[in-house]
């Protein structure tokens, strides 16, 4: 955005003049008040999953679960997105997003508090699907708000916001190595973090952007895949089985495998290198363009991986997973805004398409590496990760190919 000088500075300006660069900076002060406000849901959101995430360890001490069991457990969590999916995409096309964004994001909240107070299986099981059900209702519309918000910038803004998101994350680890360090209960913990979530609900909704709902591109169209949102999706897919199996196994890899009391040090690694990656994402991508971005990511991922594998001590681990985040970083980010590019559908509509692809990953991602682990081990089991980025590099390469074609055939 560019920078306008204040309308009581220009002296000598006829009034039909002056109006309109009073409606240009005051336009630029309200699109920073909703940059701002935007971050800091993103800031929250992270905050939120790495709270939960961070003491997946806790939860599988107290209800004494074996690897696989765990790996059941976390298959409700993208089991509950899958069941959000479908009512996430038709809000967003139905309404403006940031409806749906603060009544998700207030019941998301509520579930992460259940989370902590669950007594049994059962209540736990329920809590955590209801948690993943209403973070996908407040993903897709976060995100359809960023891609809005980014029409009115002329610097590219979307890094910055997921790089919020882990800023958050870090913030939710931190925390959560403090209060263990304290014995602090779960319930307790997960009830202040609920607290200040619904506080930042409540506050910041008026401050979101209005009339975001797009008038064409929401409809589903079921036929042959769309090529272009089908290689996105793959993308998506391969990252997200990164991201929710580093999200969910790191605290155990560094317990069990690395053998350190604070458990939280790869997960708080891993957020830390992925929050510096996401903030300098859009300088490296204006720098040296999405496609070689995209190798650079996989490259770090396989490398990373591999280093903390072959090499099962503190100090090797912690720079494999610091490679790790660094690579997974910028992949969602660059194919949420390549989606909301897409000529077929609207960006609410392309996001909750792609999305889909994310949350199979996740689906399959956790709970695999759980199985994996139970039968062979949990080193063993992480050889998935730098498979899939290894997969990154070809697939990135044959959309970037579709992408050339579909430009020339126009």
């Amino acid at each position: 955005m560019k920078d306008l000088p204040h309308p009581d500075t220009s002296r000598g300006m006829q009034p039909n003049e002056l109006l309109p660069l009073r409606r240009n900076y005051y336009a630029m002060i309200s699109n920073t008040k909703h940059r701002f406000f935007l971050s800091l849901f993103f800031f929250m959101s992270g905050l939120s999953f790495s709270t939960w995430a961070s003491r997946i360890p806790t939860i599988k001490t107290t209800f004494s679960f074996n690897e696989a069991e765990l790996g059941s457990l976390l298959l409700a969590l993208p089991i509950g997105s899958l069941l959000g999916l479908p009512l996430s995409g038709w809000l967003v096309s139905k309404y403006n997003s940031r409806v749906p964004l603060t009544v998700g994001y207030g019941l998301n909240a509520c579930a992460l508090a259940f989370i902590g107070l669950a007594p049994n299986i059962f209540s736990l099981v329920t809590a955590v699907v209801l948690f993943a059900f209403t973070t996908r209702i407040f993903n897709i519309s976060v995100n359809t708000q960023a891609l809005t918000l980014q029409k009115r910038f002329d610097k590219k803004i979307i890094g910055s916001f997921h790089g919020y998101w882990s800023i958050g994350g870090i913030g939710g680890i931190v925390l959560s190595t403090v209060l263990l360090e304290f014995n602090v209960p779960i319930q307790y913990h997960f009830m202040t973090v609920a607290a200040v979530m619904l506080i930042v609900t409540l506050y910041s909704y008026q401050f979101l952007l209005k009339g975001d709902r797009s008038e064409t591109g929401n409809k589903l169209v079921l036929s042959k895949p769309d090529p272009y949102i089908f290689y996105l999706g793959l993308v998506v897919f391969l990252c997200a089985i990164c991201e929710g199996g580093m999200f969910d196994w790191s605290g155990i890899y560094f317990q069990e495998i690395i053998k350190v009391e604070i458990f939280t040090y790869g997960y708080l690694i891993f957020m830390t290198f992925m929050a510096t990656s996401r903030f300098l994402s859009d300088i490296i991508i204006s720098r040296f363009g999405m496609p070689k971005t995209y190798i650079m990511s996989a490259v770090c991922i396989i490398s990373g991986i591999g280093l903390a594998i072959i090499f099962p001590f503190f100090w090797p681990a912690m720079i494999g997973f610091s490679l790790v985040g660094f690579g997974t970083a910028a992949i969602i980010p660059m194919s949420y805004a390549l989606a909301g590019a897409s000529k077929k559908y609207s960006a609410g509509m392309a996001i909750s398409i792609i999305a889909t692809y994310s949350i199979t990953g996740m689906l399959l991602g956790p709970p695999l590496i759980g199985y994996l682990a139970h039968a062979f081990n949990l080193r063993v089991s992480f050889v998935i990760f730098a498979l899939c980025g290894a997969l990154l590099i070809p697939i990135t390469q044959m959309f970037f190919k579709y992408q050339k074609l579909s430009e020339k055939t126009i």
